[in-house]
């Protein structure tokens, strides 16, 4: 019984804890007018972080993406905010620096088109792209 239990636990953390496949334009999304990186934002950086300490051919460019609401210069400075804390996630598990580049597309190249709370929600994020070493 107790061997079962412990192969339960272990089965259970790798689960928790496992590696996606690919990173590309996995996204983490924030609420309105705000950059703070959520507990499932959190996650699914950590989660990213494990891929590129497996992968270390992998760099990536961090983009901060906003909705269509607001000005041009703010929606690029938070944009800048959501890709710069979404970098730190990153870095704070170990993640070397230079392995992270970010840019701010702001409302400027929304990923998704439309308008509405829905469309918005889906274009408040910081989208992971992985761009190989040269």
């Amino acid at each position: 019984m107790k061997k079962i239990l412990i192969a339960l636990t272990v089965l259970g953390l790798a689960a928790c804890s496992s590696t996606p496949k690919n990173i590309d334009d996995d996204k983490v999304f924030y609420e309105f007018d705000s950059a703070h990186v959520s507990d499932a934002a959190r996650r699914d950086l950590k989660a990213q972080s494990r891929y590129m300490k497996r992968h270390r051919d992998a760099n990536v460019v961090m983009q901060g993406h906003c909705d269509e609401r607001g000005s041009t210069e703010y929606n690029l400075a938070l944009g800048a905010l959501r890709a710069g804390n979404a970098a730190h996630v990153l870095i704070h598990d170990g993640i070397e620096p230079e392995r992270i580049k970010t840019i701010s597309y702001g409302k400027e190249n929304p990923q998704y088109l439309g308008t509405g709370e829905e469309v918005w929600a889906k274009n408040r994020n910081a989208t992971t792209k992985v761009v190989e070493k040269k």
